[in-house]
């Protein structure tokens, strides 16, 4: 009897946590597709990185951090229009929808790699790591590349980081 019992709660038990085992992290849903990073001047000390999020999973996720080796901070921005002028702004998390996807690339949402610990080269791979909503984290290589400005010259940029121009 005693043995019936103990198996039945095993049982129960399995059963109990079995949707926490199916269902995935954000990371293993969510892919990282064409990541790269801009390749910046000799001397410019801040760039961005894009890429594609794409979300596999029938939830939302969150990219809510960002981090890399290559830069003593990265944050995850957006550029806004106000008043005339486009100005980059950090944001606290990048939506992925459920089978939808995100695009990080100039001129939108992007992860902003500020005080670069070495000059970049165009070809080198540059790690980046994101954390999701649910802790879990991605790390992936984006290639440095050559890209041409996607902005009209005339439009003001402005970077401002906490009273940090740039």
């Amino acid at each position: 009897m005693k043995l019936t019992i103990a198996a039945t709660l095993a049982a129960l038990a399995l059963t109990a946590s079995a949707p926490l085992f199916a269902a995935g992290s954000a990371a293993d849903n969510v892919t990282v597709d064409n990541p790269y990073v801009r390749l910046v001047p000799p001397g410019q000390a801040v760039t961005g990185a894009f890429m594609v999020f794409r979300n596999g999973d029938d939830k939302d996720h969150q990219v809510v951090k960002a981090d890399s080796p290559a830069s003593r901070v990265a944050e995850l921005h957006t550029h806004i229009n106000e008043g005339g002028m486009m100005k980059m702004r950090p944001v606290k998390d990048i939506e992925v929808k459920a089978k939808g996807e995100a695009m990080l690339q100039p001129g939108g949402l992007h992860i902003m790699l500020i005080d670069l610990k070495k000059p970049l080269k165009e070809g080198e791979n540059v790690a980046i790591s994101v954390t999701f909503e649910d802790g879990s984290s991605k790390k992936f290589e984006a290639p440095v590349r050559k890209v041409q400005a996607t902005m009209p010259m005339s439009m003001p940029m402005q970077h401002d980081h906490d009273g940090m121009t740039h």
